[in-house]
């Protein structure tokens, strides 16, 4: 079961690399003929931009459209927002300026329909792979461990379970899984050099996960965001900052395999207490300071 959610896991970040690749394609096209398409909407990834693109594939079409359909496909894709709706049909009105040429427009708009009926395709298969996931994962026997982890959810949850859960014991100790991860620097020295470098040898699969792990961590845990602003104020890049911050995730995380206990917040906390740590002690001033 863990091998199949692993391999399900992998092949979605394949399919969700493959949808990436596309829309910068098609962003590309659209830049050369159709500008004020890219204006009104800004993420590419969701599947009302490429309907929008199938109903009016080209600025001629859109302006010619006319204001009802266009507040009626905003309704329609439930995207009528009183702060961006007079801007988007004031973009809609003005849609054939800084339009390519014609000959640009008739290819361009074959290639921007293309890449858009594409996209809804291997949308669709996305769809069946998360439902495929979410239901293996559901029916894990460590759904709950992982399931608790801060910030993962139902996205990376799985695929951390996917790359870390196994046979019991798996990883001897907390380093063992920090240099798999890729979180852990290979230090280097002869003599008076002493250098540390980012560590290439890993599994890159689990090395993403786990940054794109922290980065959620630090959006839903205080403990994370100071630990993250602290390393920041330290002089450390954001990525490197979230690598360090995925070092202390992957920490709990083991030990959460070893005791097979979920994540309790509470006892994080009382942890954190008993070993005096120093992103409690920045955390109290924010407390203060919130109440």
């Amino acid at each position: 079961m863990t091998q199949q959610l692993q391999l399900l896991c992998r092949d979605e970040i394949g399919l969700i690399e493959q949808r990436t690749a596309l829309v910068n394609q098609l962003r590309q096209a659209l830049v050369e003929y159709y500008p004020a398409a890219l204006e009104a909407f800004e993420d590419w990834t969701q599947p009302f931009c490429w309907d929008f693109l199938l109903q009016f594939p080209t600025p001629d079409k859109l302006v010619t459209a006319g204001r009802r359909r266009w507040e009626k496909f905003l309704h329609t894709q439930k995207l009528w927002r009183p702060e961006t709706a007079a801007k988007r049909l004031e973009i809609f009105q003005n849609a054939r300026q800084f339009c390519g040429s014609s000959p640009v427009t008739a290819a361009k708009s074959l290639l921007a329909l293309s890449l858009a009926k594409l996209l809804k395709a291997l949308q669709l298969q996305l769809d069946q792979y998360r439902q495929q996931i979410e239901a293996l994962f559901k029916q894990h026997p460590d759904h709950d461990l992982f399931g608790s982890l801060p910030g993962a959810a139902q996205t990376l949850a799985p695929r951390l379970l996917g790359e870390v859960g196994g046979p019991h014991g798996r990883f001897e100790d907390t380093e063992g899984l920090q240099c798999v991860a890729g979180t852990a620097p290979v230090s280097f020295q002869s003599g008076q050099i002493h250098r540390v470098r980012i560590r290439y040898q890993c599994n890159k699969v689990l090395r993403h996960t786990v940054h794109l792990w922290a980065q959620c961590c630090v959006r839903v845990c205080p403990w994370a965001e100071v630990y993250y602003r602290q390393k920041r104020a330290e002089g450390k890049s954001h990525a490197c900052a979230l690598r360090c911050l995925g070092q202390r995730l992957l920490k709990i995380l083991w030990k959460m395999l070893q005791t097979r206990k979920p994540y309790d917040a509470d006892l994080h906390a009382r942890n954190q207490k008993q070993h005096g740590s120093w992103v409690l002690t920045l955390m109290k001033p924010d407390l203060k300071a919130s109440q």
